[in-house]
């Protein structure tokens, strides 16, 4: 990122139980979109319920959603005034490793419109932008927490400095337009 990356620190056991570092250093696997969107991957899990790992699962290659049975944490930044990109939808989904929109799915509002089969936790760490659904937006700021199920959606940074979130993506199981409860 501009600030030159993101420390991340494992922590595992020793062979012996003991509490000890697995890795501490600036996390390697990041990735810039054609629209100058950059996400860092940090962290990956494979199954539920979560098994530890002595492996970096932060440099696996992963699509912008969980498999089944998976969870992502991320820091993705969105460049100041990524309003009005050029791709079109199709073109940014592939970019993203999301497969093409089922026919539930409304038509996108804008080019960066998607939707993951998760529950996904969204952390702002600095900046401000604005979260597009289908006909409602929210602008969040820095320490605002969105809990988002599985919902249609597009991230807009309108204002002139870089936007920095934390996500947690956890894979969710069903239809996400019938709530369970």
């Amino acid at each position: 990122m501009a600030d030159g990356g993101i420390r991340r620190v494992v922590t595992t056991h020793d062979a012996g139980g003991k509490a000890v570092i697995l890795s501490d250093g600036i996390a390697t696997n990041a990735k810039t979109r054609s629209s100058g969107i950059r996400g860092t991957l940090l962290w990956t899990t494979d199954s539920m319920p979560v098994t530890y790992s002595n492996r970096d699962r932060g440099a696996v290659q992963i699509g912008t959603g969980p498999p089944p049975n998976h969870s992502i944490l991320r820091v993705v930044e969105f460049p100041p005034h990524n309003e009005a990109p050029a791709e079109e939808n199709a073109s940014v989904l592939v970019e993203m490793g999301i497969a093409p929109p089922s026919a539930e799915r409304r038509a996108p509002r804008h080019p960066h419109m998607h939707a993951t089969d998760s529950v996904d936790y969204a952390i702002v760490l600095e900046g401000e932008i604005d979260m597009l659904l289908d006909e409602d937006e929210v602008h969040l700021k820095a320490g605002d927490i969105l809990v988002q199920q599985g919902t249609n959606h597009a991230w807009v940074n309108r204002s002139d400095r870089p936007c920095k979130i934390a996500f947690v993506l956890i894979d969710a199981a069903g239809s996400p337009l019938v709530p369970k409860d």
